[in-house]
């Protein structure tokens, strides 16, 4: 039986040069968590090439959507950057990963901090109304090197607080906040300075980081992982995964290819 569902393109769109989504079909049988991930890809010469792809879409949405880079010479982006509707695309059945609400322990503020593509998993958070029954208030970072590389910033602040079953929860729940790091804007500087310096909680008007109230998910790039997980540790956070809960949880399979 094979590992992959053989899906449709429904839907593209570039939103800068290095950066594009896609929506496709979506089998009936496709079950998953917001926040995970599966395996995503084209047949090539006959055999599936593939790479790990965080589902932008909620688990109740009828499509599925995927956001990726462009690299010119990778081996899977540099195929898929190029798809059309009706193009045919390979779904791997087995949707996984560690950014699920049920691998944090019980807490009041849930930080979301993703860099580029790292936001995909947050956005199917974001549309969870479990992740507001869980916690007060969700705080979504997206850091990016320039502002044309903030995608979504639309659909978080205009569409999703004026969604028909989720508005309200998201309205009084959710804090949105982009940052760049290479060009002038209302925010700027890597996620790991912001919350070092407290500008972050400040900015979203929070308190300081503290294991007993607040919870974190981490999604984006190696250097942000890394030093964000030190500042964690060192603040006494334990890192949390399937096998137990924790202040924090990590993904370290999304697309760089």
């Amino acid at each position: 039986m094979s590992k992959y569902l053989e899906e449709r393109v429904t839907h593209v769109h570039h939103w800068t040069d290095t950066l594009f989504s896609f929506r496709t079909t979506r089998d009936p049988s496709f079950r998953f968590r917001n926040g995970e991930f599966t395996m995503i890809g084209i047949e090539v010469e006959g055999k599936p090439l593939v790479r790990a792809y965080s589902v932008v879409s909620a688990n109740y949405d009828e499509e599925l959507e995927f956001f990726s880079i462009k690299v010119q010479d990778g081996p899977l982006t540099s195929k898929l950057q190029h798809l059309k509707v009706g193009d045919p695309i390979l779904v791997g059945k087995k949707p996984t990963g560690t950014l699920v609400l049920d691998n944090l322990l019980p807490g009041e503020n849930l930080y979301l901090l993703g860099t580029g593509t790292g936001l995909a998993p947050f956005m199917s958070i974001i549309k969870d109304p479990e992740t507001y029954e869980r916690f007060k208030k969700v705080v979504l970072v997206h850091g990016c090197r320039q502002v044309a590389e903030l995608a979504y910033g639309d659909t978080i602040t205009e569409a999703l607080p004026k969604d028909e079953l989720l508005g309200e929860m998201i309205s009084e729940g959710l804090v949105y906040y982009p940052t760049v790091t290479r060009e002038p804007f209302r925010n700027t500087g890597r996620i790991t300075d912001l919350m070092r310096s407290g500008k972050l909680f400040e900015d979203v008007g929070l308190p300081l980081m503290s294991t007993e109230r607040d919870r974190f998910m981490l999604c984006g790039s190696p250097e942000m992982i890394r030093d964000t997980r030190e500042l964690l540790i060192e603040g006494g956070y334990i890192e949390g995964n399937h096998g137990e809960a924790g202040h924090f949880v990590i993904e370290k399979a999304f697309v760089e290819k």
